[in-house]
């Protein structure tokens, strides 16, 4: 399956800002890209190869967010029980899916939901 190129450039900037983040770090359990920090993950990257849809998944704690993700189309809670705990899947190629600039907000609210206070503090001082 091809991969549509806005979709993937979408995808690589949100990468970018993840990383980017104080003390995070790119692993690759189950094959798929993920973001961690302290060893916890603030975001689901999935794959950039065209094997599976490109989408990220986030963790957004803040009621009016979570409502306002899962407007995005074919966004869902996210599988295995973590939609319980605020994990959202957004899928980056649908036509009217969020903008870049959104999506990174949304990996900010996730990251500060699971980084330790000394670097949300680091993030805010940036």
């Amino acid at each position: 399956m091809a991969v549509a190129a806005s979709a993937l450039k979408k995808w690589e900037k949100v990468r970018e800002f993840a990383l980017a983040l104080p003390g995070a770090a790119e692993e690759f359990p189950w094959g798929e890209s993920v973001a961690k920090v302290s060893g916890k993950v603030f975001v689901f990257l999935g794959v950039d190869d065209g094997s599976h849809p490109l989408g990220v998944t986030v963790k957004l704690t803040d009621g009016t967010v979570h409502a306002h993700a899962l407007t995005a189309p074919d966004a869902e809670p996210a599988g295995y029980g973590l939609g319980k705990a605020g994990w959202v899947s957004v899928p980056l190629e649908p036509k009217g899916a969020p903008p870049a600039e959104l999506l990174c907000d949304w990996v900010e609210e996730s990251y500060r939901a699971v980084a330790p206070k000394r670097l949300i503090a680091d993030l805010d001082a940036r």
